[in-house]
């Protein structure tokens, strides 16, 4: 088996933050988006990985080969110019020696039993049941569990079963034929996995799905900050550094080498390497490597890489009766 992992989207949703950082690499719980998927992955016997790359594609490259090289096989593909994820998939064609396939989405957090996933006996879809299936491809089932339709954000949704991006290929020989039926149409926008399954299930193949426990679609600040606080729900607590006149409300991730004086961190806080952090307060934020904050309050924030914010620090007196305000 071998799995595909498209990783070329701009992530123009969580700009400005990927202006200069792609989406997969903006840190989660401690660790970058695309590591929980490889990770992921890695729990099963899978160890050859292709990635399409695209926008900022250098630092994709220099990420996998300085965490993975010599743990698994992988191939780089790059995609210019980014016309959806049929067209990212059908790029990968030369590199599809027959064998299974499990595709995982770039820039969403799957809680599954992957192992269950790739293992199937059939190709299989992994679903989640959302509030507002009219942004996501949707699937419908039948009697007998069957997927009868794949549409593409239906303004209508035929049901509330959302793809959620980790898709296992059985029959690659159907799937290859189905991605070039589907890139041989000529559409506005972007070319759409949802289309090729489809195109698959009109040609006999059975598709069935898979549901999952959790999925963190990291499309936004929003989202993004909710799978850190759960991820990091998940994860062992401390032990901390000591540092002076701080104090440490867990979860919270700690990357190598912070320094930190006058402060509370926590809860849900993930702070990246070498950061630097005096007289503040920080809650359910994530913090960039070798950023820089002093005398500021944090809340339901994401900063940057090497970022630095500097805020004030007033003495007042303050006598009965009066009344300040600082936010005015």
């Amino acid at each position: 088996m071998k799995a595909v992992i498209p990783v070329a989207g701009a992530g123009t949703k969580l700009r400005p933050y990927t202006y200069t950082q792609p989406k997969p690499l903006i840190p989660v719980a401690g660790k970058p988006i695309l590591a929980h998927i490889v990770e992921n992955i890695l729990q099963t016997p899978v160890r050859d990985f292709v990635f399409v790359v695209g926008y900022m594609a250098e630092k994709i490259k220099d990420f996998i080969d300085s965490e993975y090289k010599g743990r698994f096989d992988y191939t780089f593909v790059y995609q210019e110019p980014r016309l959806g994820t049929a067209h990212a998939l059908s790029l990968c064609k030369p590199h599809f020696g027959g064998e299974e396939l499990l595709i995982a989405f770039g820039d969403a957090i799957i809680d599954a039993d992957i192992n269950d996933v790739a293992a199937a006996a059939h190709t299989t879809v992994a679903v989640h049941v959302v509030d507002d299936p009219h942004r996501f491809g949707v699937v419908s089932l039948g009697p007998d569990g069957t997927v009868e339709s794949l549409v593409e954000k239906s303004m209508i949704p035929k049901s509330n079963l959302a793809m959620v991006g980790l898709y296992k290929i059985k029959e690659t020989d159907v799937f290859i034929e189905a991605l070039d039926a589907v890139m041989e149409r000529r559409v506005e926008g972007e070319y759409h996995l949802t289309d090729v399954l489809d195109e698959m299930r009109r040609r006999g193949v059975k598709i069935v799905s898979a549901p999952v426990k959790n999925w963190f679609d990291c499309g936004d600040k929003e989202r993004l900050l909710q799978a850190n606080r759960t991820l990091l729900t998940r994860a062992p607590a401390g032990p901390f550094p000591v540092f002076p006149y701080v104090i440490i409300i867990p979860p919270v991730y700690l990357g190598e080498g912070c320094v930190i004086d006058h402060a509370i961190i926590g809860p849900y806080v993930a702070i990246a390497d070498h950061a630097h952090i005096s007289r503040c307060i920080v809650q359910d934020s994530i913090l960039g490597s070798y950023s820089r904050l002093e005398t500021v309050i944090l809340s339901g924030s994401i900063v940057g890489n090497d970022a630095v914010m500097i805020g004030k620090q007033r003495s007042v007196n303050v006598a009965d009766n009066m009344s300040i305000d600082f936010g005015a």
